[in-house]
């Protein structure tokens, strides 16, 4: 049995992986039910995620970002 990382997993989920790493999850999951239960509670995960609503940072956030960005070029 082989074991794949929760970064290999996503990626395959997202369709980011590569072919090989594609193949051998998807091998896998015929025969691993942990794989496969795995596989669907990143799926749920996902979309519960993708549900959220986003939000934009606050104005003081940015002004400190933009700050910061300004004292850091200032000191090359």
């Amino acid at each position: 049995m082989q074991k794949f990382s929760q970064e290999q997993l996503i990626q395959y989920l997202f369709g980011e992986c590569s072919p090989l790493l594609k193949l051998a999850i998807e091998k896998a999951m015929v025969e691993d039910l942990v794989l496969q239960k795995e596989i669907k509670t990143l799926q749920r995960t996902i979309k519960q995620v993708s549900k959220l609503k986003k939000q934009s940072p606050s104005s003081n956030s940015i002004d400190a970002i933009m700050k910061y960005a300004a004292d850091t070029s200032k000191k090359k």
